[in-house]
């Protein structure tokens, strides 16, 4: 493969679709609450498609950022020091043009949306500019990663219903404090790295206590999702892949250990099966 071409896949994360994913079950969360049946799903499969498109645009974009703000930071972590451009293998101003052009194709995605989807997407654009940003002044900068990454579920709802209910709300408090758990996970894999160069995280924050803090924003996921199940008024077999979805949490805060890097990228990469375990159980409700 061309060593430029490479270096751009790598810039936008291409290789590593999980990101994409983890952004795009969500949206999809929010399309098929909205749906009332597999027959409405179907009459809206091009708004899916979409937003799994826009999902890896807007992913990839969010990478790009991330790169341009952290790249004299990246150069000092072990894990992102080959980055293309901490490492300068992709030049500054062809960086940007990147992200400018990956913006510009979302937000031609985002005006084909109603007014009420225009709105929040636009809140959305500008935390995902906001993110790269608040590792430097708090703790929390996951918080601010689960705010954004998970918005999709209000997009996707109401670009099919051109209004958002209260139990929305709470799939979208679903997903805030999964990615709370799952990203506290993925920043252990730095804290070293983090701690030596003055950066901020969760899993610096939480230290030792990581596995009770996790297993805490799971227990709020789940009973978020049993909120959601209730005032939406889901069928059974939804309350069924609940369980199912607090077995997966179960699991990975028993295998997970803090200290081996390794084994926190493996846990962290397992959650596409969670969110996908969520669509499933959404879907029921239509069996």
């Amino acid at each position: 493969m061309n060593h430029k071409l490479k270096s751009y896949i790598l810039l936008t994360r291409l290789n590593k679709p999980i990101g994409s994913l983890l952004l795009m079950f969500p949206c999809l969360w929010g399309l098929i609450a909205a749906c009332s049946s597999l027959s409405d799903i179907k009459q809206n499969m091009f708004i899916f498609i979409i937003f799994i498109f826009g999902s890896f645009i807007m992913r990839s974009a969010g990478c790009v950022i991330n790169d341009i703000f952290d790249r004299n930071i990246d150069v000092k972590v072990e894990r992102t020091k080959f980055r293309p451009l901490a490492n300068k293998a992709i030049p500054l101003h062809d960086a940007v043009l990147i992200f400018i052009t990956l913006s510009l194709i979302g937000l031609c995605i985002l005006l084909s949306l109603n007014l009420l989807s225009i709105k929040i997407g636009v809140a959305a654009f500008f935390l995902l500019i906001i993110y790269p940003l608040t590792k430097r002044i708090t703790h929390w900068p996951q918080l601010f990663l689960a705010v954004t990454f998970n918005i999709g579920v209000l997009i996707g709802y109401s670009a099919i219903t051109n209004n958002l209910s209260i139990a929305i709300f709470f799939l979208y408090m679903a997903g805030i404090f999964w990615t709370l758990g799952y990203d506290t996970i993925y920043a252990h894999q730095d804290i070293d790295d983090d701690i030596s160069i003055g950066v901020k995280s969760t899993a610096i924050l939480f230290g030792n206590s990581s596995k009770y803090w996790i297993a805490s924003f799971y227990l709020l996921m789940t009973l978020s999702l049993v909120i959601f199940g209730i005032i939406s008024s889901q069928k059974l077999l939804f309350f069924v892949f609940v369980l199912a979805i607090i077995t997966h949490q179960f699991l990975q805060i028993v295998k997970l250990n803090i200290k081996k890097p390794e084994v926190c990228l493996a846990i962290f990469k397992s959650n596409q099966y969670l969110g996908l375990l969520i669509c499933i159980g959404l879907l029921s409700s239509y069996i």
